[in-house]
């Protein structure tokens, strides 16, 4: 379920600092993933040197979502009692997560 932009001060958004530190991961993972692809232009990439890049790519993509998750822990998980969605949020961490 997908809630709505962050200016209205009832609704839940990602904290800025989360944002940006998952930000910098994927850019991280996102350089990775264009040398593997520039690697695979060449005809005499060697493979363990292309499963290193993917490997980087995969620890990259899972910093993220862990940085991601903690900051919705922290900022609403562990509030939600108070605000009285805790059903909702955890409903919607298990759907988020089935996929992991």
């Amino acid at each position: 379920m997908a809630r709505a932009a962050c200016h209205d001060p009832a609704t839940l958004c990602m904290p800025e600092e989360a944002r940006k530190r998952a930000a910098r991961r994927l850019s991280i993972a996102r350089g990775h993933l264009d040398s593997i692809v520039r690697m695979l232009d060449d005809p005499n990439v060697y493979c363990v040197d292309v499963l290193r890049q993917i490997k980087a790519v995969q620890g990259a993509l899972s910093g993220a979502g862990e940085v991601v998750l903690r900051g919705h822990l922290e900022a609403h998980v562990a509030t939600a009692s108070t605000r009285g969605d805790s059903l909702e949020l955890v409903e919607e961490l298990m759907e988020a997560l089935k996929y992991t």
